[in-house]
């Protein structure tokens, strides 16, 4: 009895931990995911310039801290020009007071030629301080044109942005319940899905994408227009497609009575586009969740071959 008890709670306790690893609110099209899945042409586009502003913002950061660096180091080298302005200055006053006494004796005295010494040393220092400055000067200017965002770069990430704008733009036009809109606003909703269904069963997807979609416009039970339009996809093979729209249908009813077949074809969704490890969790969350259901007998099947 007490060997009974104990592998009931362990049973109890798999249970919970498949259950627990079954993803809830799905995830797909989370761009903040580091391995997003189920995106949409859209999401993918903004994605791929997502990443792409990505590493021009890390870019500009660093030639950000790159530029305060260099500017502390030009305030030094104006310090140092200033003092060497200063400096040829004052040697060139004192070599014009020598020669404004103009004296002979001064000329050939050793007091003379100590002075001119001194000078012609100072000169030489000045002329080495100017040629370290230009070396400096240089390198700046080296620092600068290696980090800096050329035109070049800039203009692909705006031919980028614009190119997302302009799929956006078509996919809008493109729209089923746009271009048939006075047509469906002439009928009710019921009606409306009473013709969907009809086109799904027939088979005539293009048409019932377009009335489920005018249905999720009008908010009428769209956690099933969401699901027909994934399972749509996911007869289409458009997994990434049939993936989002599970994952919506899910997130505004998880109670439904097509979850099971819900969870299962997102499973297989995901195996088709090499998504293995969410899966082999959906997979097992319809095992766990539905276990005396058909669903749950085809995701064993499927398991066993991952």
């Amino acid at each position: 009895m007490y060997k009974k008890i104990i592998a009931a709670s362990l049973v109890a306790i798999t249970s919970l931990n498949l259950f627990a690893e079954e993803p809830s609110a799905f995830g797909a099209g989370n761009l903040d995911n580091p391995s997003p899945y189920g995106l949409t042409s859209s999401e993918k586009t903004v994605l791929q310039n997502k990443t792409k502003l990505k590493k021009i913002v890390v870019k500009s950061n660093n030639q950000a801290n790159e530029v305060d660096s260099l500017r502390e180091r030009i305030d030094g080298l104006q310090s140092i020009i200033e003092s060497l302005s200063r400096k040829a200055q004052s040697n060139k006053r004192s070599l014009s007071k020598l020669e404004d006494k103009n004296s002979d004796d001064l000329k050939n005295s050793d007091e003379y030629g100590k002075r001119l010494g001194e000078i012609a040393e100072e000169n030489s220092r000045t002329i080495t301080n100017n040629a370290l400055l230009l070396e400096k000067l240089t390198n700046v200017v080296d620092i600068i044109n290696k980090t800096y965002v050329n035109k070049n770069e800039f203009n692909v990430l705006v031919d980028d942005v614009n190119k997302f704008k302009s799929l956006v733009a078509k996919e809008l036009k493109n729209t089923p319940s746009k271009a048939k809109k006075n047509d469906l606003d002439s009928m009710s909703n019921a009606d409306v899905s009473k013709k969907a269904k009809a086109f799904y069963d027939k088979q005539y997807y293009t048409k019932g994408i377009e009335y489920y979609s005018h249905l999720i416009l009008k908010n009428y039970k769209p956690a099933n227009a969401h699901y027909m339009i994934g399972q749509m996809n996911f007869k289409r093979k458009n997994y990434s497609e049939a993936i989002s729209y599970y994952k919506k249908s899910a997130s505004l009813y998880s109670e439904a009575s097509y979850m099971a077949e819900l969870m299962l074809n997102t499973a297989i969704s995901m195996d088709k586009t090499n998504d293995k490890k969410n899966a082999k969790a959906f997979y097992n969350g319809v095992v766990s969740k539905f276990p005396q259901s058909s669903q749950a007998k085809s995701a064993k099947k499927y398991l066993k071959s991952l």
